[in-house]
């Protein structure tokens, strides 16, 4: 499956963006479909998954919110009352076979969106 990233952007702390992940080719509704960051000096984080439950980090945990319209081929991150921390690279990444116990590991999804950035300003 090959998959864009988009929506990024700048915003002001405490803003929201909608970042989506469109997919071509692929069983999409297979696949579990992850956004992980990277700021700047930093190593890939994991942000959420989601397949049929979703997941999320402890550091976003109730103010993004990941869904997929399979329909569509796209999932959606919402993000809300946005922080500067929240700066960084953003990627949406995919994989049919990841299990759940590894969801959090970026080395576990073999296609990956090229990135959106997001710039929250204080």
């Amino acid at each position: 499956v090959q998959l864009q990233a988009s929506g990024g952007g700048l915003v002001q702390a405490g803003g929201s963006l909608r970042l989506s992940c469109s997919a071509s080719g692929g069983a999409f509704s297979n696949y579990r479909v992850a956004w992980f960051r990277q700021a700047p000096g930093k190593e890939r984080e994991f942000v959420a998954a989601i397949r049929g439950t979703t997941h999320y980090a402890d550091s976003i945990k109730g103010r993004f919110t990941i869904s997929r319209n399979n329909a569509k081929k796209t999932v959606y991150l919402q993000m809300n009352s946005l922080k500067p921390d929240d700066t960084a690279v953003y990627y949406c990444a995919a994989s049919s076979s990841v299990i759940l116990s590894a969801i959090r590991r970026s080395e576990m999804y073999n296609s990956w969106g090229q990135g959106t950035q997001v710039t929250v300003s204080s």
